[in-house]
């Protein structure tokens, strides 16, 4: 009995035996693709959201008050520069000027009558003198009054198109008083804030006088087809946001483009010695980006990184990882944090020209 039992726990012992051999065979045989980010210069295409506003856009007001008599355009029309938008009841304004007319033409005349007296010595030199200080006055007088009449007519300073309408037909408008706007679109001013960061880049690697090109991105998605170039850059940098305003100028010769529209510029940013990764090397946790890293005893571990550009099939990373370190290629959703594992590593020239993005 006692060699019959002997001999079952052998053959128990001998089993288990085989069965861990065969487990680590196993798990040998699972083999993991392991790599290193690649170090190199790159461009990377940066996008801010941007404000677009015509390089001319003013505000037409009254000079004038009085009621609005005549409207000569409709809101949205082009109107050409001198073109004639509205007038103001001018009846008071014409009066004054008729009876400034009358009082130049009055002064006139007595200097006319006083100068041969004056030559004859039959009156004072002063009396010539003061007819032709009247005179004067009068002419300033009948000057202003032209301009006051010219007030009450509103046209256009250039050419544009007229925005919506503050009065109507008939209202009463005092002095100052808006009536609409108007704006040339031919050329916009597209403003977008960049980071202190990448405005460091940017004057780093822009050291010449070349301006730097950009791309105007819509708000329905499709690239404005004309090229803009920046052309200014504020002098201050926002405290409270650490951006700073940069400027660009953008031609618009169909007028697509109108004043007060959103989009995104896309901006050409030169990086040196970027640490580029493959995406499908990350995983994705609260909002938070990581990748497992392979230390020298094979195990893996969890590394949050940060993203600083989005390539094609590729991320830069800002920090939280070095280029001569390995992480893990295929596999991600297999292993867990602290898991030994076998792998083999390819290099990362080897590996991004051929990356795809999938779903493991």
């Amino acid at each position: 009995m006692k060699r019959i039992l002997m001999l079952m726990s052998l053959c128990g012992l001998f089993y288990l035996t085989s069965c861990e051999s065969k487990h680590e065979e196993k798990e040998e045989e699972t083999k993991y693709l392991v790599t290193s980010p690649a170090q190199m210069d790159t461009l990377i295409t940066q996008n801010y959201v941007c404000q677009i506003h015509s390089i001319s856009h003013i505000e037409l007001r009254a000079q004038e008050r009085g009621y609005l008599q005549d409207i000569y355009v409709d809101e949205g029309k082009f109107v050409k520069k001198g073109q004639l938008l509205f007038r103001i009841m001018p009846n008071i304004y014409q009066a004054e000027m008729e009876k400034a007319q009358a009082e130049a033409k009055a002064a006139q005349i007595e200097v006319e009558n006083t100068k041969p007296l004056a030559d004859k010595n039959v009156v004072a030199k002063n009396e010539l003198a003061m007819a032709n200080a009247k005179l004067e006055k009068a002419k300033a007088e009948l000057s202003l009054a032209k301009v006051h009449l010219q007030f009450t007519e509103i046209r256009a300073p250039f050419d544009g198109i007229i925005d919506r309408f503050q009065v109507r037909l008939g209202s009463l408008v005092d002095e100052g008083q808006l009536l609409t706007t108007l704006s040339d679109n031919r050329q916009l001013w597209v403003y977008f804030n960049v980071p202190e960061a990448e405005y460091l880049n940017f004057k780093a690697h822009n050291q010449t006088d070349d301006k730097m090109k950009v791309h105007l991105m819509m708000a329905n998605n499709e690239l404005f087809p004309h090229v803009g170039v920046v052309e200014t850059i504020e002098a201050d940098f926002n405290n409270e946001t650490g951006n700073i305003a940069f400027r660009a100028t953008f031609p618009n010769p169909k007028g697509l483009l109108r004043h007060g529209e959103t989009g995104n510029i896309q901006m050409t940013v030169p990086l040196k010695n970027a640490i580029i990764i493959p995406q499908k090397a990350t995983f994705e946790v609260l909002e938070k980006r990581y990748v497992f890293v392979v230390g020298n005893d094979h195990k893996v571990h969890t590394r949050e990184i940060n993203i600083a550009a989005e390539m094609p099939d590729l991320y830069i990373v800002r920090d939280g990882l070095k280029a001569d370190e390995k992480i893990l290629l295929e596999g991600i959703r297999k292993v867990k944090d602290g898991d030994k594992i076998a792998f083999d590593y390819e290099d990362p020239k080897a590996v991004i020209p051929k990356l795809k993005v999938y779903s493991e």
